[in-house]
């Protein structure tokens, strides 16, 4: 009899796939004109008047970008909301403003920021490991176990990242508009994380149902190996006392 978590490991690596595509997406943001790489951003906030900025900027994952995820900066880890435009610049929220980054961030953007680039990457490194692990999940309980774990790690850090990144931009957003400017969150960014969050907590649940649905199968085939046992036992009794009659049917 096939093992009933047989097809539960194959549909725990498409979500896992499909999570990890879409992180990807985020990650490679405005990386290239093509979309949705192009479209992916995670603020598109009005700077214009702002000292050194363009007239619009867009945030995305390494770089800081204008209107269409164009005119970006150089490609770089983690960079400073506030390099978006110049230290000490005149015409920006103060709440944004700080001595981090070289004058140009306050001290909760340019950290919130930064934790949560870093958390993204974790996220997606335990991602690709419990992708490769599912597929030890094809091997019964144990494979499964080794996923299940990985993949809850994965979620933890996606998790942490997701809020984090959402909390620091939907506030960033409320401080341009509380300044007057037209600020909006990107849809595909935040789309595809919270959608590469979801795909991989349903992968989580899945190999977690496949280690419980294992062990039901095991217990299950050794209640009724050991009922046929007794029952042939029976039968040698009866032989051996050379009853004409079954007095246990």
């Amino acid at each position: 009899m096939a093992r009933p978590n047989t097809y539960l490991a194959p549909l725990s690596l498409i979500f896992l796939a499909g999570s990890l595509v879409m992180l990807f997406f985020v990650i490679l943001s405005a990386v290239k004109s093509t979309s949705p790489l192009r479209d992916t951003y995670f603020l598109r906030a009005d700077t214009n008047g702002i000292t050194g900025a363009r007239s619009i900027t867009q945030w995305a994952y390494f770089y800081i970008c204008g209107d269409g995820n164009t005119d970006c900066s150089r490609a770089t880890p983690a960079p400073p909301l506030g390099w978006a435009w110049s230290g000490d610049p005149s015409n920006v929220p103060a709440s944004v403003v700080g001595t981090h980054g070289g004058h140009t961030t306050s001290f909760y953007y340019y950290y919130m920021w930064r934790f949560g680039w870093v958390f993204y990457l974790i996220a997606l490194v335990f991602s690709v490991l419990a992708f490769f692990s599912g597929f030890v999940a094809c091997c019964g309980r144990l494979g499964s176990a080794i996923a299940g774990i990985v993949a809850l790690t994965a979620l933890f850090f996606h998790t942490i990242a997701v809020s984090m990144m959402t909390a620091v931009f939907v506030k960033l957003r409320n401080a341009f508009i509380a300044d007057g400017r037209d600020a909006t969150l990107g849809r595909w960014a935040f789309g595809f994380s919270w959608g590469s969050w979801a795909a991989l907590l349903i992968a989580t649940i899945l190999f977690c149902i496949g280690i419980r649905g294992g062990r039901e199968s095991t217990y299950g085939g050794g209640r009724q190996w050991g009922r046929q046992r007794s029952v042939r036992s029976r039968r040698s009794y009866d032989m051996n006392g050379r009853r004409v009659k079954d007095e246990y049917p």
